[in-house]
């Protein structure tokens, strides 16, 4: 860098070259104009904004994050996450256990990993259910996901609502290019649980999930689908993913509104073109809430008169049941909520008299206590 540049950059405020970058590559990396539709930069600015009726299209951007709260470790986290945890495969990286030429030429490791992860043993999060709903309230355009795990479908999601850009074990296919024979999930979990390494009952190569490996390209509907769907995007909601995988991180780029769940800020976006610009003076369609992607989705719901039917989506209504049963049985209403909804637990829950208890102590039996007191037992911590 010449002296006078490096003066120059010397002398002004880091904010001011954040700008000035940000309006030299505006034109050519899609910023485009700036219209504010979101009257305030806040998450009650796009609660008002869905609530308005303009906003008819919603796109959600996921990644490893909102399955966290599933149990499922995310890629990067240090100390937790799966790349940090490997050591056992005894891999020449960590991320060979994603590389496809690596898989072909040892793929106990990546069928050990998927054995543990597989799809089933895990639960939807308050984050899937709140995408669900967005589909239920008929302002989904379509979720586009980095996940494999399946919480997607598993929350109801059907596969149109669904790009799964990074594959899924729904199906698997042979590896040979001349064969590709096409085997189901019952087909793959038996071979994965029975400690077999799957292989074609047609030409003996490996089969695989259909999952995107590192040198694997993405499937085609994910690049015909983004043509038709983000230019009538009305918000982009991106939770769970720290966008530094491309293409799906260059979605961001052409889009309009957008909103960011996330534990930490989007850092490394700077506001280039369509980077996220959170904090300049040029901001104007990015909303960042630092949180949870969990206590993300619950916040905007509550703020959309959603949260209710959101929590009770998560938690299966069998143990609303159960808790009303046991505390009523006691006397009590621990939880102020009939057996069917739930009312307002959550604003309020005190110990109080349960004075319109459907179960008296006289209609429950011992036995029957006692299978009570284990659904509570077991349901408290499945969920």
């Amino acid at each position: 860098m010449k002296p006078y540049l490096f003066h120059f950059f010397h002398l002004v405020s880091v904010k001011t070259v954040m700008d000035f970058l940000r309006n030299l590559f505006s034109s050519t990396l899609g910023l485009g104009s700036a219209e504010k539709v979101l009257d305030e930069l806040t998450l009650e600015g796009v609660a008002r904004y869905i609530k308005s009726g303009k906003c008819k299209n919603i796109i959600c951007m996921v990644g490893a994050g909102i399955s966290t709260s599933a149990g499922i470790p995310d890629f990067r986290s240090p100390g937790t996450g799966l790349y940090a945890n490997l050591q056992k495969y005894n891999l020449p990286y960590p991320e060979a256990i994603f590389q496809i030429d690596y898989f072909k030429q040892h793929p106990e490791p990546f069928f050990a990993l998927a054995k543990e992860l597989y799809p089933g043993q895990f639960k939807p999060t308050i984050c899937h259910y709140f995408i669900k709903m967005l589909k239920e309230k008929g302002l989904l355009r379509r979720c586009y996901s980095q996940n494999i795990d399946t919480l997607e479908r598993v929350a109801g999601l059907e596969g149109d609502d669904l790009i799964e850009a990074h594959g899924t074990f729904y199906t698997s296919h042979c590896v040979s290019f001349c064969c590709r024979k096409e085997y189901n999930l019952d087909w793959m979990k038996e071979k994965i649980f029975s400690d077999d390494i799957p292989k074609c009952d047609k030409c003996q190569s490996l089969v695989k999930p259909d999952i995107v490996f590192f040198g694997e390209n993405l499937p085609v509907r994910f690049f015909t689908a983004m043509k038709m769907d983000f230019p009538r995007c009305d918000l982009l909601i991106v939770m769970g993913t720290s966008l530094q995988v491309q293409p799906f991180a260059g979605l961001v780029v052409i889009m309009g509104d957008r909103m960011s769940f996330q534990a930490d800020p989007l850092l490394g976006m700077l506001g280039f073109g369509g980077g996220m610009d959170f904090d300049s003076d040029k901001a104007y369609r990015d909303v960042a809430h630092i949180s949870t992607c969990d206590d993300g989705c619950l916040a905007l719901a509550d703020l959309l008169g959603w949260k209710y039917p959101l929590i009770e989506k998560h938690a299966p209504r069998y143990l609303y049941c159960t808790f009303h049963l046991l505390f009523s049985f006691m006397g009590i209403c621990w939880l102020p909520f009939s057996v069917l909804t739930v009312s307002n637990f959550f604003e309020s829950p005190n110990l109080t008299l349960c004075r319109d208890a459907a179960v008296t102590p006289g209609s429950v039996s011992l036995p029957q206590l006692e299978v009570i007191m284990l659904l509570y037992t077991v349901n408290w911590i499945l969920t």
